[in-house]
C-alpha cells in the first residue's frame, strides 16, 4: 500500500526538494502550506493551506489518514513563537489527535545543546546576527525539547549545519563532531526522506553535515 505523509511547510527550499524526493519514492504528499498555490505541482502531491496559528482541532483535520509527518515549516525569523515553536507544538498534538505515530523534524545544529551556540556562531553567514540566530534556536530548543519530553511520537530529529545552495553529493556524516560548515540543500531533502525507511532512526536526533559517507550507509549505521 502507498505510504500518505503530511509535510508541513511545503514551499521552503528543503520542503520543495523534500516533497519531489518523496513521490520518486512513490509516496503520496499531502503539502500543507500557508500559500498552497506555490507548492510543486504533481499527481502525487495535493496541495493544502495550513495555518499555523490555527486549532489542534482544526490541524488534524487536514492531517487524518497520514502514516507519517514532517515538520520543516520555517518563518525566517518572521513568526518564531507562533510558527517555529508554538506551531511545531500544535502539529505534534494533532499528529497524537490523529493517531500518526511517525514524526520528522527538520531542526537546527545543536538546538538541544545551548552551550555550543557559540560553536555555531562562528560558521553561520555573517548577514545572520548572533540575536537572529539565537531567538531561531531558542525556538528550536522549544519545539524539539516538546517533540522529546512531551510526546509518544515515533520522532526523528534532523539537525543539519548550515544550509547551502550547492549541488547535493548524496554524501553525508552523521554525528561527526568534525563537521564541515555547510550542508547542500538537496542532500538535507533526500535524507528526511530516505529517513522514513529507517526505523533505527526512531527516537534519535541526528545532527548532519557534509561528508563521504552514502546517505543510505550513513542512516543504516545508526
Amino acid at each position: 500500500m502507498t505510504k500518505k505523509v503530511f509535510v508541513v511547510g511545503s514551499t521552503g527550499r528543503v520542503a520543495t526538494e523534500l516533497i519531489k524526493d518523496l513521490v520518486k519514492a512513490d509516496i503520496d504528499v499531502k503539502a500543507g502550506a500557508r500559500h498552497p498555490e506555490r507548492v510543486v505541482k504533481n499527481e502525487h502531491v495535493e496541495a493544502v493551506k495550513i495555518d499555523l496559528h490555527d486549532s489542534v482541532e482544526n490541524i488534524a483535520k487536514l492531517m487524518q489518514g497520514m502514516d507519517a509527518v514532517y515538520f520543516v515549516a520555517g518563518s525566517r525569523g518572521r513568526d518564531l513563537l507562533q510558527t517555529d515553536a508554538m506551531g511545531a507544538v500544535k502539529v505534534m498534538q494533532a499528529a497524537e489527535k490523529d493517531g500518526i505515530k511517525r514524526f520528522i523534524m527538520l531542526s537546527s545544529l545543536y538546538a538541544l545543546e545551548p552551550e555550543k551556540w557559540e560553536e555555531v556562531l562562528s560558521i553561520i553567514p555573517s548577514s545572520e546576527t548572533r540575536d537572529e540566530f539565537t531567538n531561531y534556536n531558542i525556538a528550536k530548543f522549544f519545539a524539539d525539547t516538546y517533540l522529546v519530553s512531551n510526546t509518544n511520537l515515533d520522532y526523528t530529529i534532523l539537525q543539519p549545519s548550515n544550509l547551502s545552495e550547492e549541488a547535493g553529493t548524496g554524501r553525508i556524516s552523521i554525528n561527526d563532531q568534525r563537521k564541515s560548515s555547510s550542508n547542500p540543500i538537496a542532500d538535507v531533502a533526500q535524507t528526511l526522506a530516505d529517513i522514513l525507511n529507517y526505523d533505527n532512526t526512531i527516537h534519535q536526533v541526528i545532527l548532519m553535515s557534509s561528508g563521504d559517507e552514502p546517505i543510505d550507509e550513513a542512516l543504516a549505521s545508526i
